[in-house]
């Protein structure tokens, strides 16, 4: 545990984004205990054009003018930097010049704010924290890989090459993925997977006070269901439509809104596939909750492989039996979800999770999920932060 220290937060992601942020979560609980600095990236030349058209670049754009102030308490114990340098290549020089620039916003920031013997933790941006370590000299420097940016056309350009040198000068890398701890350990011997947090708390069932959504009584069981976004560079439409073929008896259903291939797939044909639209994030686990086996029937590609399934956790934080596609990511849930490569695989599984249901493995699986909290991933971060400090061990 990590109390009463200043840590100064680099963000890929404004604060004020309105999509979840694990950065921001993550803020928020060395929050709870410590004093923080969230610092946003600066505005290139193509957002600020948007001024415009959004308040929030355009507040960013009355900041770097002076006309508003650039240091914002959000709550007790947390503020926002908000700051200005003009964009341009990414070349060495250039990208040096620009984190000097950048740093020197944030001196100013840590001399008013009187920080001292602070830690930097790094959300992923290889660019403008390339140079902080030296340029700002904290106590300890963390990188923190959530995601597999370099497959990103706008990250892989400079990220494939300079990625891997921030990672290496880090004091600590930490990642929220098997994958991704792994690459790191190509550059850093530092390099720790710590799981990831998810507020599960809408999801927790003690009492069985959860109901069934009302547009699901009348569906025959077993339904095997899905809550999310349903994306054909994510999921696997013909996995699906297999499943239903090979098993009609099994109820297929399908929680949250369509890309335009899936509205156009073989699905919407097949006579116990059921979609039930896009739903209030509030009402999902009264799906979750009359499902028999829940479901994450992922393609495996760059944007699957190693990503953290935050919808994991929420199925098993109410005991449900879990099917998912074995990625890299998912052994992380091995002990309490059933993972399958081949479409074959996946309908044994799914049966299997039917067959074996048991109240001892609703226990189990519960107990998994809600230990997945914020403050359980900020834990582990600390963890390996201590054992910097303290020398790490012989």
């Amino acid at each position: 545990m990590i109390v009463g220290r200043d840590i100064i937060v680099l963000g890929i992601q404004a604060w004020d984004i309105e999509i979840g942020s694990n950065c921001k979560n993550i803020a928020e609980e060395m929050a709870r205990f410590n004093r923080v600095l969230y610092v946003n990236a600066p505005l290139d030349r193509n957002t600020k054009k948007k001024a415009n058209e959004d308040e929030r670049i355009a507040k960013r754009v009355r900041i770097s003018k002076g006309l508003e102030a650039d240091l914002v308490e959000i709550k007790k114990n947390m503020v926002e930097s908000i700051n200005f340098i003009p964009d341009g290549f990414l070349y060495d020089m250039v990208n040096r010049r620009r984190n000097g620039t950048f740093a020197n916003d944030i001196q100013t920031a840590i001399d008013r704010l009187g920080f001292k013997d602070f830690i930097i933790f790094n959300d992923s941006s290889m660019f403008l924290g390339l140079y902080l370590k030296e340029l700002l000299k904290p106590r300890t420097y963390v990188y923190y890989m959530r995601d597999y940016l370099t497959k990103n056309p706008y990250w892989r350009t400079h990220g494939l090459r300079l990625e891997p040198k921030l990672i290496a000068k880090a004091d600590v890398v930490v990642n929220n993925s098997t994958l991704y701890a792994e690459y790191g350990l190509q550059f850093n011997k530092h390099s720790y997977m710590v799981g990831q947090g998810c507020d599960v708390s809408l999801f927790n069932d003690e009492g069985g006070k959860i109901p069934v959504a009302e547009d699901m009584k009348d569906i025959a069981k077993p339904i095997i269901g899905y809550v999310g976004f349903l994306s054909s560079r994510r999921l696997d439409i013909d996995l699906l439509i297999h499943m239903a073929k090979t098993k009609k008896e099994w109820q297929i259903v399908l929680v949250g809104p369509e890309d335009d291939n899936f509205k156009n797939s073989e699905l919407h044909q097949i006579e116990n596939v059921h979609f039930l639209g896009s739903r209030d994030s509030s009402v999902l686990p009264n799906y979750i909750k009359g499902f028999d086996v829940c479901m994450n029937p992922q393609l495996i590609n760059d944007a699957t492989i190693g990503n953290y399934p935050r919808k994991i956790d929420e199925y098993l934080a109410m005991g449900k039996p879990t099917a998912a596609t074995a990625t890299k990511a998912m052994e992380y849930f091995s002990e309490n979800t059933y993972l399958a490569k081949t479409y074959q695989e996946w309908v044994d599984m799914v049966e299997k999770a039917i067959n074996e249901n048991s109240d001892a493995l609703q226990t189990q699986r519960k107990a998994c999920g809600l230990s997945h909290s914020w403050e359980n991933n900020v834990k582990e971060i600390y963890k390996h932060i201590d054992s910097f400090e303290k020398g790490w061990p012989k």
